[in-house]
């Protein structure tokens, strides 16, 4: 169905977007290289807990090693920033596995080695003090050698503690 504007030309709505599907080889290949290979994220605790091509979320648990101020036990604003690091890179991968679909699993998780941190910015709004921590990422935009991504850290009870904003080489 079109509708008529004010100007006389008939507008055409557009085609709903479907997005792909991973396949579960894609998604344990790279739950396996975030959550396992890359030995920091490991150290953090970080578990994907959401991977889509539009989306990512990951979850970490607060633990003592974890505790950036003693009198308080909230969280290491390293732990922070790392954490969102992290998060905006795998919502990179996301999008680039989403954008080669054409390819198999395995081909599309080889193309993540040149992935590297451009420039990166946190702001931290509140002290994090929760049993555990939400992260959320998403790609702003996917260029040929840049990706642009902003990611949130939020409590157990959905409180925003820190944004961040992040570029990513690509290529």
């Amino acid at each position: 169905m079109t509708k008529k504007s004010t100007s006389g030309v008939e507008a055409v709505p557009a085609a709903p977007t479907v997005l792909p599907v991973f396949e579960e080889e894609f998604v344990s290949g790279l739950k396996k290289i975030f959550e396992e290979r890359i030995v920091f994220n490991q150290l953090l605790g970080l578990k994907i807990t959401c991977l889509e091509p539009t989306r990512v979320l990951a979850r970490i648990d607060m633990r003592p090693e974890l505790v950036g101020h003693f009198a308080f036990n909230r969280v290491h604003g390293g732990v922070i920033s790392a954490g969102l690091d992290a998060m905006g890179g795998l919502a990179v991968m996301a999008a680039i596995g989403a954008r080669h679909m054409d390819e198999t699993p395995t081909q599309r998780l080889h193309r993540f080695g040149k992935l590297g941190t451009i420039d990166l910015r946190i702001d931290y709004l509140r002290p994090g003090i929760s049993p555990y921590f939400e992260l959320h990422a998403h790609v702003l935009r996917l260029g040929s050698r840049v990706a642009s991504t902003r990611m949130e850290f939020l409590g157990a009870d959905g409180t925003l503690f820190s944004t961040g904003a992040a570029a990513y080489i690509v290529s």
